[in-house]
């Protein structure tokens, strides 16, 4: 497992370098051809290549992605090693090391037959070009196992916040900021008052749909020179939402957003990206992957609520009851710290095996 491992890691896939991705692609399709003991199909979809194996008529869905959020020269800052048994490397926890698992587990099954593997190339910037392919697979099965990276500790994702995407642009007016700053419209100073509204927004909507949404301003710009009243403004928005009411409040409210400052105009794109995933759709699969466990010896299995999404959220969406987190056990998803922990990935692996068994 560690040899396939470090294949995957040391095999860049930066999801805003296509080639990279494409380049990935085909040594995930090679390594799963190996142990899965048949071609996959590989789709190009917008530039972007994902990878499908189906067998027979699926009804277990196993989705995983292999595009990571580590720029091509990562491996000179964050190269792969295995020391006192923690591997680290770009995208190593999220999500390489599921990849690896999900193969091995696959494996050591007598048939594979009901299943359908995807493993997506654009996860990390949202599933534009994949989200399509997901839903339409999910719609047909009875259960999605996911194989994003645990939560602390090992536990099993089992409810995820829902996702919306905002950039808000702001048209005002250039004037000279010194000579007749008074015949200009500050798109920076009416972005101010939007910053404003957005942070009542989020009130608004914790105290009609209950607690949990965050409105985050995140990218930012304004104006082109500091003599220059800036004509124009843009600000990106991140929203996370516990439940889908709470997420079409959110957006309503944004759409309802109105200039502050007399002849500024606003202009708000984007909207929902993916679902909540509920805790209603993962309870009957956690409550198999207890008893999997128990049987295994595996210890007992916990489960978590985060903020994060994947595309587990959109396999809920359409209705397929959905079990996240299933990959490795480690930490530092994204950041300078990541690893996996080596000892967790058979027994992890071995679970997953289980789990598929007693859906067929």
């Amino acid at each position: 497992m560690l040899a396939d491992l470090e294949e995957l890691v040391t095999c860049e896939s930066f999801s805003a370098d296509y080639a990279a991705v494409a380049r990935s692609a085909h040594v995930v399709a090679a390594q799963g051809s190996r142990l899965l003991g048949t071609s996959p199909r590989i789709l190009d979809i917008e530039g972007v290549t994902h990878i499908q194996w189906t067998f027979g008529t699926p009804r277990v869905l196993l989705l995983g992605h292999h595009d990571t959020v580590w720029p091509i020269g990562s491996l000179t800052t964050h190269p792969w090693s295995v020391a006192d048994g923690v591997a680290r490397g770009p995208g190593v926890f999220d999500m390489k090391a599921g990849l690896v698992q999900m193969f091995h587990a696959l494996a050591s099954l007598p048939s594979l037959d009901g299943l359908c593997v995807l493993v997506t190339g654009d996860e990390e910037t949202g599933s534009a070009t994949s989200r399509t392919l997901i839903e339409d697979i999910a719609r047909t099965c009875s259960a999605t196992f996911v194989l994003e990276p645990s939560a602390p500790g090992g536990a099993l994702k089992t409810s995820r916040k829902g996702v919306s995407l905002y950039d808000i642009t702001v048209h005002g007016r250039a004037a000279h900021s010194g000579l007749e700053p008074e015949k200009g419209v500050n798109a920076a100073t009416e972005l101010a008052h939007q910053l404003l509204a957005l942070q009542a927004i989020a009130d608004t909507v914790t105290a009609s749909a209950g607690p949990g949404t965050t409105i985050t301003p995140t990218l930012m710009s304004a104006g082109t020179a500091s003599n220059t009243v800036p004509a124009r403004a843009e600000l990106s928005v991140d929203v996370r939402v516990p439940n889908a009411a709470a997420q079409e409040a959110v957006d309503q409210l944004i759409r309802a957003l109105r200039p502050r400052v007399p002849g500024a105009r606003l202009q708000i794109d984007g909207g929902p990206n993916r679902p909540p995933l509920d805790a209603s759709s993962s309870r009957k699969l956690f409550a198999l992957a207890v008893e999997q466990a128990e049987r295994l010896g595996l210890g007992p299995q916990r489960q978590a609520a985060v903020g994060g999404a994947s595309d587990g959220n959109y396999t809920a969406g359409v209705g397929c009851p959905t079990l996240d987190g299933l990959g490795a056990v480690g930490d530092g998803a994204h950041a300078d710290h990541e690893h996996v922990i080596t000892a967790e990935m058979p027994a992890r692996a071995q679970l997953l095996a289980h789990l598929v068994g007693a859906l067929r």
